[in-house]
C-alpha cells in the first residue's frame, strides 16, 4: 500500500492536512450580519409584541433563531482555522464547518415548529393589530434582510471564483455549507418579512386579519424546506456519503483505461474540503507495477488531494478475478 505522499526519504511523507483553505472572506461578512440581526432582532420583537403583529413577532422570533445560527456559523469558522494544525484531525477541520451547517439546519426546524405553534394560535384567538407601526418596523426589517443576504452573497461569490471544475463536478460539491447555513437562514428572514409585510397591508386595507398568521404558516413551511434540504447535504458529508459524487465514477474510469490490467476491488471516496476528496483504491493485478503507477494517473483529477493506493499481485489472469462488490 502506498499514499500519494510517498518519495525517496521518510520526511517528504509528511505532508499537512489542512486540505481546505477556509473562506476569512466569508468569515468576516457573516460577522457583519450577526450584529445586523441582533439589532434588528430586538426591534422586531418589541415591535410585534407591542403592535400585537404575529406575523411581525414570528418574524422576530424567526430572526433570534438566526442570530444565533449566524453565530454558530461565526465560531465555526473561528474553530476550523484555530485547529486547522492539530494533528488529531486525520483530514483537517473542514468538517467543523459542515458541523456548524447541520446545526444551523436543526435549529431553523426549530424556528418552523415554533412559528407554525403561534400562528395557529393567533388563529384562533385573534387579536387587534396596530397596522401602520408593524408595517414600518417590517419593511426596515425587511431590508436589513436584504443587506444581510448581499454580503453573503459576496462571499459565496468570491468563493467559487477561479473554481475551473464546477461545471463538471456540480455546484454543490464546491458549496461552503456553512456559508450557505448563514446566507439560508437570512433569505428565509428576507421571505418571512415580505409574507409579513403582505399580510399587514391586507389587513390594513381590506380587513382581512386572518391574512397576519395564515402567512406565518406559510413562512414555516418555507423555513421547514429549506432546513431539510440544508440538513440533507450537510448531513451526506458528515456521514461521508459521497459515493455518488461524480469523482467516483472518474476514479473507476482511469482505472479501466489504464495501460496496465487491474480489477477494482474495494474503492472508498469522501470529501475533506469544499470540492476535495480522499480515496483509498485496491486493486489487484498480474502486472509487477508500483502503487505509484496508478496514483500518477489518477493525479489528473485535481479534486482528488488525498490518494492511498492498495495493489494486490495475483498469478492468475485478471480477468478471472472474482468482482467483489464496491464498498458504498
Amino acid at each position: 500500500m502506498q499514499t500519494d505522499d510517498a518519495a525517496q526519504s521518510p520526511l517528504s511523507w509528511q505532508h499537512s492536512h489542512a486540505f481546505d483553505e477556509g473562506n476569512p472572506l466569508a468569515e468576516r461578512l457573516t460577522k457583519w450580519v450577526v450584529v445586523l440581526t441582533a439589532v434588528m432582532m430586538v426591534v422586531e420583537i418589541a415591535g410585534g409584541w407591542t403592535f400585537n403583529s404575529m406575523a411581525l413577532l414570528a418574524d422576530g422570533w424567526h430572526m433570534s433563531s438566526h442570530t444565533l445560527a449566524l453565530g454558530l456559523s461565526v465560531i465555526a469558522y473561528a474553530a476550523a482555522r484555530r485547529f486547522s494544525g492539530d494533528s488529531r484531525f486525520a483530514f483537517g477541520t473542514w468538517k467543523i464547518e459542515v458541523l456548524g451547517g447541520f446545526s444551523s439546519a436543526i435549529l431553523l426546524t426549530l424556528v418552523a415548529a415554533l412559528m407554525l405553534y403561534q400562528s395557529v394560535e393567533r388563529l384562533a384567538s385573534p387579536t387587534t393589530i396596530h397596522y401602520d407601526e408593524a408595517i414600518a418596523i417590517g419593511v426596515i426589517g425587511l431590508l436589513v434582510n436584504l443587506a444581510c443576504a448581499w454580503l453573503l452573497r459576496g462571499g459565496h461569490q468570491h468563493e467559487h471564483h477561479g473554481h475551473g471544475h464546477d461545471d463538471a463536478h456540480g455546484h454543490a460539491h464546491h458549496q461552503d455549507l456553512n456559508l450557505r447555513s448563514a446566507y439560508v437562514h437570512v433569505v428565509a428572514d428576507a421571505v418571512t418579512s415580505v409574507l409579513a409585510i403582505v399580510a399587514l397591508f391586507g389587513g390594513k386595507l381590506w380587513g382581512a386579519a386572518w391574512l397576519d398568521p395564515v402567512m406565518g404558516i406559510v413562512g414555516a413551511g418555507l423555513v421547514a424546506v429549506w432546513a431539510y434540504g440544508l440538513m440533507r447535504d450537510s448531513g451526506r458529508v458528515l456521514l461521508d456519503a459521497e459515493m455518488n459524487a461524480p469523482v467516483v465514477q472518474e476514479i473507476r474510469e482511469v482505472i479501466d483505461a489504464s495501460p496496465v490490467k487491474a480489477t477494482l476491488c474495494d474503492l472508498h471516496v469522501w470529501r475533506v474540503g469544499k470540492g476535495k476528496y480522499a480515496c483509498i483504491v485496491s486493486l489487484a493485478t498480474t502486472a509487477a507495477v508500483e502503487p505509484d503507477f496508478f496514483k500518477q494517473q489518477l493525479r489528473v483529477h485535481e479534486e482528488l488531494v488525498h490518494i492511498t493506493v492498495e495493489v494486490n499481485r495475483v498469478e492468475h489472469r485478471v480477468a478471472d478475478v472474482a468482482h467483489r462488490p464496491i464498498a458504498s
